[in-house]
């Protein structure tokens, strides 16, 4: 989870990365960085892809993460959980990653008015940008979406 400087306020962002492709399949924001924020980021990337055999979702410990709520929904979905050691960002450095291109590629050279102004630049950022077009080191130098594409051809 990461937050967003508004002029109305913090706007808190939260993602559900698919690790194997760094595509980010869910998001949500909210005002206030609780566990309904953080479930209905994951309700948004079962809903895009359905089937959750077999899905690890790795998370910190972060209350939003550990709360009754949140882990309730993993287990609805059937996704098993896994949580970074306590203090260690290095265990989650994929989502960290993406929330430093994010903030260095988008949002530090902008001035939000509004909460909403900010989501719409961000969904901007995420959808046509970094899932669709921009280009990663470890995937080959091709987008997430190009390299699930690759992935299902071989399939």
């Amino acid at each position: 989870m990461t937050y967003i400087r508004t002029q109305q306020g913090w706007l808190y962002l939260a993602i559900i990365m698919d690790l194997c492709s760094r595509r980010v399949i869910g998001w949500a924001f909210s005002d206030k960085p609780n566990s309904e924020l953080t479930t209905r980021a994951l309700r948004l990337a079962v809903q895009k892809r359905r089937a959750c055999r077999n899905v690890v979702f790795h998370s910190g410990q972060g209350c939003q993460y550990t709360s009754a709520v949140y882990q309730s929904s993993l287990k609805e979905f059937g996704v098993e959980s896994s949580m970074s050691r306590a203090g260690n960002c290095l265990d989650n450095a994929v989502t960290e990653r993406f929330f430093r291109s994010l903030k260095s590629e988008r949002v530090n050279y902008r001035r939000y008015e509004t909460r909403s102004q900010a989501i719409t630049d961000i969904i901007d950022y995420i959808e046509p940008f970094y899932n669709q077009k921009r280009k990663h080191q470890k995937l080959g130098n091709i987008s997430p979406v190009q390299y699930e594409m690759n992935l299902l051809k071989s399939a």
